[in-house]
């Protein structure tokens, strides 16, 4: 009796977890195909979330790009203002080198100018001298021969007085017959004269003294006038 209880008591255990497994196993499946889905949208979740990462990298490194561009853009203009600042410079100096080797040059052609001015009175005083000798006394019948000696001299003194002046870079002009120049001449009275050019020089009673191109002393001359 007591084994027929014990078998009996054994097979309904083993009918139980029979059902039990049965029910068990679709509970095991559901619950197998939700921890995948939760796996696969946790894998999704993260690589969204690692989008983003990438996408803030390579924005990091464009910013990183114009930064380093602008950096060179300011250095490429601060270079370009230094060189055009030397280049100023540069012309400065040479234009300064210009200016004082010229000043230079005009003070050593120039610096006898007030010493050369004052000697035009010399020369005037011996050329109004050979002036007034009259002709005939110069002429090879006169019989005075210490005027003509006199003459002589004087006439040797004023060339070698005209030979130095232009030495040293002082030569005169005789604008006789030239047409009037305002630059060149001074004209200290006008006649009308029928038969010459109104504006021709007729009359010298100065000869013009210039130094290295730059008149010294203008002609003092007299003007033909015009007659209308």
């Amino acid at each position: 009796m007591s084994l027929a209880i014990l078998s009996s008591s054994i097979k309904g255990s083993l009918r139980t977890s029979a059902r039990v497994a049965a029910v068990a196993k679709p509970s095991s499946a559901w619950t197998s195909r939700f921890y995948s889905t939760e796996n696969n949208n946790t894998e999704n979740k993260d690589t969204k979330d690692a989008a983003p990462a990438a996408g803030s990298e390579e924005k990091t490194e464009k910013d990183a790009k114009s930064a380093h561009e602008e950096a060179l853009a300011a250095k490429d203009k601060q270079l370009a203002e230094v060189k055009d600042r030397l280049l100023r410079t540069l012309a400065d100096m040479e234009n300064l080198r210009q200016r004082t080797a010229k000043e230079v040059a005009n003070s050593k052609d120039y610096s006898i100018q007030k010493f050369a001015k004052d000697l035009l009175d010399t020369a005037d005083i011996l050329a109004m001298a050979l002036k007034n000798v009259p002709q005939e006394e110069l002429a090879e019948t006169s019989t005075n021969a210490h005027l003509k000696n006199l003459h002589t001299g004087v006439s040797m003194t004023r060339d070698e007085l005209l030979k130095t002046f232009k030495r040293y870079g002082v030569e005169s002009y005789d604008p006789m017959n030239e047409k009037f120049d305002p630059n060149l001449h001074q004209a200290n009275f006008q006649v009308p004269m029928p038969g010459k050019e109104p504006g021709t020089v007729f009359d010298v009673q100065k000869i013009g003294f210039m130094i290295k191109g730059r008149v010294l002393r203008p002609a003092q001359v007299g003007v033909v006038q015009s007659t209308d």
